[in-house]
């Protein structure tokens, strides 16, 4: 997993407004704590977490921490795979409605030896998942991230690096604030939705 301290003013800019940095800071929280749950009740054999800062309560004792390294995303991509024995499942911070029956389906997908990937395309044209039977040195390098081609563009690397790939289902990840009132209405009892209830009803 790849995550960023969520510090105010560093973490979930897009939520601002209505959010003030430090309501996003406490969205990107929850969303850390319901993915790691998530991660953690999963049947991966280690939960790595490639971590922008320190970290928090939010993080499970059980989680490896490594660092993300300097560099662009891409760059950090690369370096968080290194920490990585086997096959296995790369997510973000932006999914906190998916449980550990997706994750255990992703990483599922990776058992058959005829597949090499796998891939989430999400609903803004990014990816929300990625998962690789072992690290390749090219799967990331030069793809340009938060653009509506993103995903397509990392499909076509693997494809182009001979990669046999397998498409996970298309899911919304957490950008807006509209995103996150889409998100949390389909898993509301969790952390994240819990905070964005709080967020909501100040606004009203």
């Amino acid at each position: 997993m790849l995550a960023k301290e969520p510090v105010p003013g560093r973490v979930k800019t897009r939520l601002t407004p209505p959010c003030d940095p430090v309501e996003a800071a406490a969205i990107a929280e929850a969303a850390l704590a319901d993915t790691l749950q998530a991660a953690m009740s999963s049947g991966a054999d280690r939960v790595i977490v490639a971590l922008d800062g320190a970290p928090g309560p939010w993080c499970p004792s059980g989680a490896v921490l490594v660092d993300q390294g300097a560099g662009d995303l891409p760059t950090r991509l690369a370096t968080a795979w290194q920490a990585t024995r086997g096959p296995a499942l790369q997510i973000g911070m932006d999914t906190p409605h998916l449980g550990s029956p997706a994750l255990d389906d992703a990483m599922g997908r990776l058992v058959p030896s005829a597949t090499d990937a796998v891939l989430g395309l999400a609903e803004d044209g990014g990816w929300w998942a990625i998962g690789l039977r072992r690290p390749h040195p090219e799967a990331f390098a030069g793809i340009g991230t938060s653009r509506p081609d993103t995903g397509a563009r990392q499909l076509a690397r693997l494809t182009n690096l001979r990669l046999r790939t397998e498409l996970l289902p298309v899911e919304r990840d957490v950008d807006t604030w509209e995103d996150a009132l889409a998100v949390a209405s389909v898993c509301p009892h969790g952390a994240f939705a819990a905070a964005v209830r709080t967020v909501a009803e100040v606004a009203r």
